[in-house]
């Protein structure tokens, strides 16, 4: 592997690392808007990581897929917080 290759993978262990601190409050946040945005950034810590193992091993296919999982994390989102307001 490349030195660049090595700091990708790097970047991903920290955003994984990341991934695991937001989950404490994504369970323990003391209002559901908390938990929310816990959620939602660990949806695009994620995809952060997706991307860059993408780039590390040159593989197309998981960045297609990182494309649509962002577009469904958007989606939920959009649906979780009209559930927040009370809309429906």
């Amino acid at each position: 592997m490349s030195a660049s290759q090595y700091l990708f993978v790097g970047m991903a262990l920290i955003m994984a690392l990341l991934v695991i601190l937001v989950s404490g409050r994504l369970i323990v946040g003391p209002t559901t808007a908390d938990r929310l945005i816990a959620l939602d950034v660990i949806n695009t810590l994620v995809s952060g990581i997706m991307l860059l193992l993408g780039a590390v091993y040159d593989s197309v296919v998981m960045v297609d897929v990182a494309i649509v999982y962002m577009a469904l994390s958007f989606v939920s989102t959009l649906y979780f917080a009209r559930h927040l307001e009370g809309g429906f």
